[in-house]
């Protein structure tokens, strides 16, 4: 298989160097943007070779491809976070499969985390999606309303937040990077305030389309499914 897949594997080189290009661009260290594959879709048999080719931190959109790709997540040893929509009804499933979640969307699904978690006797890693565009057609906390929902958090015993995650409106363009900005001013914010229970280490944002603007902004990790693993084939 690996063969047939050795386009991934030239992807990740490929992507990767452009991110250290950036970086060295922007003036930023890339030890600290971290390139998370994003696998949604995609057999293991692509993983594997993505695997090889150096990305140590894979992103799933549904829990139900997390259940079935647990086996090589977990023999590898390498984590796998939630980045999708979540529905609260799934959050039971994934205390054993994964410690982060990166699309905590409302305090009732923060809710949830923090009782199944706490059920199984562990501790979840959450980041706070933000609609940072105030787009109808997203989910995400608006941003007028972070700074509220941290104070909130700062309470909980079963969950860390650990950062912030967006998705921008779509637009490959250099406008696209007003919104990692203010991004980033959200994330200094909060970071500032040193609430208990609020570890800001992750600004979860840039995808295969405009990661380099995120990178420029301040992120500190780039979700990237096409631009390593080609089309995803949704009929799966």
């Amino acid at each position: 298989m690996e063969n047939i897949y050795n386009y991934v594997a030239e992807n990740v080189k490929r992507v990767q160097d452009e991110i250290n290009e950036v970086c060295v661009k922007y003036g930023r260290n890339p030890e600290d943007v971290v390139l998370m594959g994003v696998s949604k879709t995609q057999p293991v048999e692509k993983l594997e070779v993505a695997y090889n080719a150096g990305i140590k931190l894979f992103g799933e959109n549904r829990v139900q491809e997390l259940v079935q790709k647990a086996d090589f997540f977990q023999t590898h040893n390498v984590p796998c976070h939630i980045i999708g929509t979540l529905q609260t009804n799934k959050v039971k499933y994934l205390p054993s499969l994964t410690d982060t979640i990166q699309s905590v969307n409302s305090l009732k699904l923060a809710n949830e985390i923090e009782k199944q978690y706490g059920k199984a006797g562990k501790k979840a890693n959450i980041c706070l999606e933000i609609n940072i565009g105030d787009e109808d057609s997203k989910s995400g906390i608006p941003y007028s309303q972070a700074m509220e929902m941290v104070h909130q958090l700062s309470e909980y015993k079963n969950l860390t937040v650990k950062g912030l995650m967006c998705i921008p409106p779509i637009d490959n363009s250099e406008e696209v990077r007003k919104y990692f900005s203010q991004m980033h001013k959200l994330f200094v914010d909060i970071s500032g305030k040193k609430l208990d229970n609020i570890d800001m280490c992750i600004l979860s944002m840039g995808m295969s389309g405009d990661y380099p603007w995120a990178i420029a902004e301040g992120s500190t990790l780039v979700r990237v499914g096409t631009g390593i693993f080609g089309a995803r084939n949704y009929n799966v």
